[in-house]
């Protein structure tokens, strides 16, 4: 006899996901310069729905604060072999979204904008929207 046990999730289902408007640019970019981003990002957003902070080595937490969490992830990516893209996102633990912040591929661009990721916190602290 098999049985099989469904692990309840600790945060549930994510059904929001969107983006920062500069990361939204950066996506339309990059989709366009690798054909399977889209379907890259979908899994990857798969991985998100059931374990918003990421499991692994490939998930680092760059700031935890009072409900918002900002992880930085590598993004595997079929047309580059699955060489990685570095992906920046927020976790909102109150209202359970991902908001994306920045993505970008390791070859162009060596680290992550922190002055974004700054301005993002800062905001967010703020209350503005």
């Amino acid at each position: 006899m098999c049985f099989t046990v469904q692990k309840k999730l600790p945060y549930g289902r994510m059904n929001r996901f969107d983006f920062w408007p500069a990361c939204e640019k950066e996506w339309q970019r990059l989709s366009k310069r690798f054909r399977t981003l889209r379907d890259d990002m979908e899994s990857l957003k798969a991985v998100l729905a059931a374990c918003p902070t990421g499991l692994g080595k490939n998930f680092t937490v760059l700031h935890a604060g009072a409900g918002l969490r900002i992880v930085k992830a590598r993004m595997a990516c079929r047309a580059l072999r699955n060489r990685s893209l570095r992906l920046i996102y927020a976790f909102h633990e109150t209202d359970r979204r991902i908001v994306f912040i920045e993505l970008y591929f390791k070859g162009d661009k060596e680290h992550e904008d922190r002055k974004r990721i700054e301005d993002y916190v800062r905001i967010n602290r703020e209350g503005v929207r």
